[in-house]
């Protein structure tokens, strides 16, 4: 789509990805931003829905973005300020590059249609980092998709976004109800799987090689009573040491690569 160019903070488009910043105005325009070469590169590459990407003029593309910057597509570059981009991102040390991307339109049957499928699934997990590093986590265990229930960070929330480190273009993300999205993936045969210090059963000797849906729950109250109505199994991790538990994303992690370790064995 080419090049364009904007001085002035008082714009009517800067004002609008400023806004981006706020969760209403993310929900209202179905868009968040990116922020940072990295971020940005991963959001390109990936084939995310890229509506335009800003860069600080007096510093032009960065050198890591000139290639896609010469592609031919629907994706708009804008030479903008350093004001500009001071205002419409967050990060404490921005890096002169952000882009503004409409959020995904995944829905649960993009994960139900996978065969055994591994997914991740989020009840109530309220810390940006947390929520960011269990996509990320899902992402690298090959996992077929992350359920994000209500009670939980915002995806597109920037903090969440910069620590799932661009995982959150790789695999399906679907928000929603899990009390409706659950038993949906019951219905085609998952098994749905939840920690918890009470149980019985040690985390390494379930089976996780068919489809199997992980829930994590809010890291003070764990799965929330309604949630834990569709669980089929409870499991421990068993902990050795003194430590009386572990953080949510260290127990996504450790759950994730079990499966696997069972379906590479």
């Amino acid at each position: 789509m080419g090049h364009t160019q904007i001085e002035s903070t008082a714009n009517a488009r800067v004002k609008e990805w400023a806004s981006l910043l706020e969760k209403k105005h993310r929900d209202r325009q179905g868009k968040y931003t990116v922020e940072g070469v990295h971020l940005v590169q991963e959001a390109l590459r990936s084939e995310a829905d890229v509506e335009c990407v800003a860069y600080d003029a007096a510093l032009g593309v960065p050198a890591e973005l000139k290639e896609d910057a010469q592609a031919t597509g629907q994706i708009e570059w804008v030479a903008v300020s350093a004001a500009i981009v001071a205002k419409c991102t967050e990060a404490r040390t921005p890096q002169p590059v952000f882009a503004v991307v409409r959020k995904s339109a995944a829905k649960i049957g993009d994960i139900l249609r996978v065969e055994n499928a591994l997914v991740a699934v989020l009840d109530g997990v309220q810390d940006p980092g947390n929520v960011g590093t269990i996509i990320r986590a899902a992402d690298a265990a090959g996992a077929a998709g992350v359920l994000i229930g209500r009670g939980s960070a915002d995806i597109y929330n920037p903090k969440t976004v910069r620590s799932t480190m661009g995982s959150l273009f790789h695999l399906p993300i679907v928000e929603g109800d899990l009390t409706e999205l659950l038993p949906q993936a019951r219905a085609a045969s998952a098994k749905v799987v939840s920690t918890s210090l009470q149980a019985r059963q040690n985390c390494y000797e379930a089976d996780y090689r068919g489809a199997t849906w992980f829930v994590f729950g809010s890291e003070g109250s764990g799965v929330s009573p309604e949630v834990e109505a569709f669980v089929d199994e409870s499991i421990i991790i068993p902990m050795p040491g003194q430590a009386e538990s572990l953080n949510v994303a260290m127990a996504a992690s450790v759950l994730l690569f079990e499966a696997v370790r069972q379906r590479l064995g």
